[in-house]
């Protein structure tokens, strides 16, 4: 498949495909008899795993040592596994501070609704604190 089509089926431009190729991420593509880049169908699945690395925050050098090791074949399984499991720990840790963030806006969020809630229950009038508390005398108190 051109360039063109891979970008479209990819949703990445033809610029981000040639620096793909360029830098090593992606394999060189066959060249046609006019010298343009004729894909193998199979490279979607590769470009679709690349996209979920960049999506989990994976740098582009970890993707690159990851794309060199696939390229040495199976004897680097055990080194591919390996990098993806450091990973997915890192992905892990993200998810929970994620999940913690997530909990602080539900709770500012909640905050705001039961603002609403109480300007709704007094007329539309927006919420003001009570009277302030009558200053005590110095001194002790006696009762």
């Amino acid at each position: 498949m051109k360039i063109g089509d891979l970008a479209k089926r990819t949703g990445l431009s033809t610029h981000t495909l040639r620096y793909y190729e360029r830098v090593g991420l992606l394999p060189y593509a066959d060249r046609d008899r006019s010298g343009q880049r004729d894909f193998d169908a199979s490279i979607l699945t590769w470009i679709a795993f690349l996209g979920r690395l960049k999506t989990t925050g994976m740098p582009i050098r970890d993707m690159l040592r990851y794309a060199a090791l696939r390229d040495e074949g199976e004897a680097t399984g055990p080194a591919r596994r390996q990098m993806l499991e450091i990973h997915r720990e890192q992905v892990r840790t993200q998810i929970a501070e994620l999940q913690e963030c997530l909990l602080v806006l539900d709770t500012k969020i909640s905050g705001y609704a039961g603002d609403e809630q109480r300007t709704k229950e007094n007329d539309a009038r927006p919420y003001t604190s009570r009277k302030p508390l009558r200053s005590r005398p110095a001194g002790p108190v006696t009762h």
